[in-house]
């Protein structure tokens, strides 16, 4: 918690890293704001140094080869991001699926870098971690952000119930929701997070109008699995919205994990032949990246 110079407190959010320029988030060019924290743990993970928060073990102080790291005198790992060189050392190293860059920013800090990148951009989307895990700040930075005639997207795992608290779609043009498996064993092994309110969430979204895109990865050699996903999210949003079936690339998986997903990626044939399949069960704006 931080506090104005009138004792009030101050509205803030663990922030991982800001991407000024993305042109893979959302429409247009966009700033990404990258949120920490995760209640899932999938086993594919491409950026698990946002799942949890330091826990000032030290591990990362030992290993950065130019002394950006340091420990107060009570043991809080400290970063200077003045000698940082952006080797990604530290989160290679993090034994917590953590990192210690993290910074706790306020809205109006947040917003001050959206505003740098603001006359090159068409909106902002908040990513993460999950950022829906923040979303009395969301509201507050939406609102700003729309303030400057940008949208406002937000990138969510599905984890949040939008139909209990639908005040961060009031504020926002719409959500990238991740539909990763529909077999329930499946779902289990690979997010250990039951599937039950991200389901839930694909028919709430496409009825209130607020669902951008659908995200599944595609895993070589899970035909079954693929295919019962694929077909039960194309039978459900048709043509209401963008699909975007994901290849599975083993680079930036831990690697504990590569051998149980395995090393291979998914064959670029393979997969259309999934968005083939989605297109002719009438998700039409189904594609492959």
């Amino acid at each position: 918690m931080r506090w104005t110079a009138g004792c009030r407190p101050m509205l803030t959010a663990p922030v991982n890293k800001i991407i000024p320029f993305s042109n893979v988030d959302g429409p247009g060019n966009r700033t990404s704001i990258f949120f920490q924290g995760c209640p899932f743990n999938c086993l594919f993970c491409h950026n698990p140094e946002t799942i949890h928060l330091c826990r000032n073990c030290g591990a990362c102080v030992r290993t950065c080869p130019v002394g950006a790291l340091s420990q107060d005198a009570d043991g809080t790992v400290q970063w200077d991001a003045s000698k940082c060189v952006q080797c990604d050392t530290c989160i290679k190293t993090c034994p917590h699926d953590a990192s210690p860059k993290v910074r706790q920013l306020t809205v109006e800090e947040v917003m001050r870098e959206v505003k740098r990148a603001a006359p090159y951009i068409r909106g902002i989307t908040t990513s993460g971690g999950e950022c829906t895990q923040q979303n009395e700040f969301l509201i507050e930075l939406f609102k700003q952000a729309h303030a400057l005639g940008k949208t406002c997207l937000i990138d969510s795992n599905g984890s949040f119930d939008f139909e209990k608290d639908p005040r961060v779609l009031e504020v926002s043009e719409g959500v990238m929701l991740d539909v990763k498996a529909v077999e329930p064993g499946w779902n289990d092994r690979l997010i250990s997070h039951p599937r039950d309110t991200v389901l839930k969430n694909l028919d709430y979204l496409l009825r209130v109008g607020k669902l951008y895109e659908v995200r599944t990865i595609l895993f070589p050699g899970r035909d079954q699995e693929n295919e019962e996903t694929v077909r039960y999210v194309a039978a459900h949003i048709r043509d209401g919205c963008f699909y975007k079936l994901i290849r599975y690339r083993p680079f930036g998986v831990r690697e504990r994990y590569q051998k149980l997903l395995g090393e291979d990626e998914t064959d670029a044939e393979y997969a259309e032949g999934f968005a083939r399949l989605a297109r002719e069960l009438g998700a039409e704006k189904a594609y492959v990246v």
